[in-house]
């Protein structure tokens, strides 16, 4: 007997409920995660914070938190946990949604997303141009940074404790990786 697999949409995820579950398409397959912890939500506003100041310092573009639909294709709708489009690039921003890869996409792992975030999102954000990608680790107080070259993502660094995190999309960007955590 052959197995078929269903392949969702962005019409599908359209019509998802409105239950407070966070709902994303990756490669045409349904993921769903309940609502993230205190401490993720935590670490997601200050970061937004410190990100979304010095953006708007320095009229870079826009930063946005989850949920933010990010439409890479019609089989591929994600909602980063933070996500930045440069100004030159704000053609991309609608009214409903972001319409193709953000120049910047921060995930912040938890048990239920850390193996999607690492793989599959990590691929997708590859095949679709994302220029930097951070992986934000709460367990261990880091942040992996990865840089796209030519259309494979290099890691460019991970920073804990008192290092300076470094961006190679946003070069003056400077933040010490403590206060990302509450340190």
């Amino acid at each position: 007997m052959q197995q078929t697999s269903v392949v969702f949409t962005y019409d599908d995820y359209l019509t998802l409920p409105a239950d407070g579950k966070r709902y994303e398409i990756i490669e045409g397959e349904l993921y769903m995660t309940p609502a993230p912890f205190t401490d993720h939500q935590r670490i997601l506003g200050r970061l937004f914070r410190l990100l979304d100041e010095f953006v708007r310092k320095n009229n870079l573009g826009e930063v946005f938190l989850a949920p933010t639909d990010v439409v890479l294709s019609m089989t591929s709708v994600v909602q980063p946990d933070i996500l930045f489009v440069s100004k030159e690039r704000s053609n991309i921003i609608t009214k409903k949604n972001i319409i193709a890869a953000p120049d910047l996409v921060i995930e912040i792992l938890s048990e239920a997303t850390e193996k999607t975030d690492r793989t599959a999102k990590k691929a997708m954000y590859e095949q679709f141009g994302v220029r930097e990608y951070w992986i934000v680790d709460p367990e261990q107080k880091l942040v992996e940074v990865y840089t796209l070259v030519g259309n494979k993502f290099s890691e460019s660094g991970v920073y804990r404790g008192n290092d300076k995190l470094k961006s190679a999309l946003l070069r003056e960007l400077s933040l010490e990786v403590n206060k990302i955590f509450g340190g």
